[in-house]
């Protein structure tokens, strides 16, 4: 991005309620769900499942024969070396299976199209080890760089384009590397989940409890008419809670994120609990439905390498893994429109770099989407993770224009009942 760029785009501090405008069709950012799916299997759920498959290969090997001229199998994998970062899209493919629950999305004029609605940036820093998740909006307007397709030819390079096009214009590459030079961040992993994706993994893990206040949901573009309380929720259910926006906060995109991400913080505690945890049945269907319904980068493929970050994440305790928001400003040349926060953002990537604790000094939710509940809740980790008791490193600050939660927190959705 050249300077002529990015400072023009400085000039305005404001934040829009950009998502008023009704999306092109009912599930056009419904796979916000990545947030359910992905973090959780990969901030957590991938640490849970590669190290049950782990030990069931050591036990397995207890009592295995040894082939001659064979090389024995190593006693254990060790967890990789250094920080890493790992993109997870989730795209808004028609599937035919899928028809009858996405209606007019599947039969409507844009029915063959496919868009990155969902962008998260996973940061797994080196020891000691904590997790970041970063959302970044669908329609914050960025350069799209030039881009290979997967028949070998090459994208023009765009100046200011909505992030979630890339994936049309380059497949999933395309997306790393918008984000890649946007961010700075080398991104070396990468996976990607459709709608369908959503649900059965979802379904896998046998629902989330979640919280809703404020006198409950009511979304008519969802079909949701929830009372407040814990309700349990999955599949279908699971898809169209994180894909409301009319439903929580001010009705905008921002809110729909940060109550996305509660659902993510809510999937991390049910991922490590006991209810998963020591239920092999629920942890080999999780697993194998990954499998079936993920779709990894070839340098993520590797099952070593996915055991090696499994194995890095396994023990992070859950004030540690942090869920924020992509800073960002409103468009001047379009209200309903994002572009990034330079300088909150430049902060955020200096913060993370420090691997230090990040304290989050911003509001939970930039729309409104989650409201804190028990803000003095004590500290959870999660199983086998450093006491929480050790003294405390000196924590880095993050600018209030970055919002968000950690997995520790407890939130509830910030109902928006009547505005559906």
């Amino acid at each position: 991005m050249t300077q002529t760029t990015r400072t023009a785009w400085r000039g305005r501090r404001t934040v829009a309620r950009h998502g008023e405008l009704s999306p092109a069709n009912p599930f056009a950012t419904a796979l916000k769900a990545l947030g359910v799916v992905l973090a959780v299997v990969l901030v957590s759920g991938a640490s849970v499942a590669a190290y049950a498959a782990t030990d069931f290969v050591t036990s397995f090997a207890h009592d295995a024969v040894d082939l001659e001229g064979q090389d024995p199998v190593p006693p254990n994998l060790g967890a990789i070396e250094g920080g890493v970062n790992l993109f997870l899209a989730g795209t808004d493919a028609c599937e035919p299976e899928y028809e009858a629950i996405f209606g007019d999305r599947c039969t409507g004029a844009d029915a063959g199209g496919e868009l990155n609605d969902v962008n998260l940036l996973v940061h797994i820093s080196d020891e000691p080890r904590r997790v970041t998740v970063i959302t970044f909006p669908r329609d914050l307007m960025v350069p799209i760089p030039s881009c290979m397709r997967e028949d070998g030819s090459e994208t023009s390079a765009m100046s200011k384009q909505m992030l979630n096009s890339a994936y049309m214009y380059g497949g999933l590459s395309c997306v790393v590397k918008t984000v890649s030079e946007l961010s700075g961040q080398s991104i070396p992993f990468a996976a990607k989940i459709t709608w369908g994706g959503v649900i059965e993994l979802t379904n896998a893990i046998g629902g989330v409890d979640v919280c809703i206040g404020n006198g409950g949901i009511s979304d008519r573009h969802t079909g949701i008419d929830w009372p407040a309380g814990e309700r349990t929720i999955a599949g279908v259910d699971a898809l169209q809670f994180l894909r409301t926006r009319h439903g929580v906060g001010d009705g905008g995109d921002l809110g729909r994120i940060s109550n996305q991400q509660h659902y993510m913080s809510r999937l991390v505690r049910k991922t490590m609990s006991d209810e998963v945890l020591g239920n092999p049945a629920t942890l080999l269907k999780l697993a194998t439905t990954a499998v079936d319904n993920i779709t990894p980068s070839q340098t993520l493929a590797n099952p070593v390498t996915l055991v090696q970050i499994a194995l890095a994440v396994k023990n992070v305790p859950f004030n540690e893994i942090a869920f924020l928001q992509y800073p960002v400003d409103t468009d001047p040349d379009d209200p309903d429109r994002v572009v990034p926060n330079w300088e909150a953002a430049d902060a955020l990537w200096a913060a993370l770099a420090t691997n230090q604790p990040l304290k989050i000094t911003g509001e939970a939710s930039q729309g409104g989407g989650v409201i804190v509940v028990d803000p003095g809740a004590p500290v959870e980790t999660a199983p086998g993770a450093t006491d929480p008791a050790a003294p405390a490193e000196t924590a880095v600050e993050l600018p209030s224009s970055i919002p968000g939660v950690t997995a520790n927190e407890q939130t509830c959705s910030a109902g928006n009942v009547g505005e559906g």
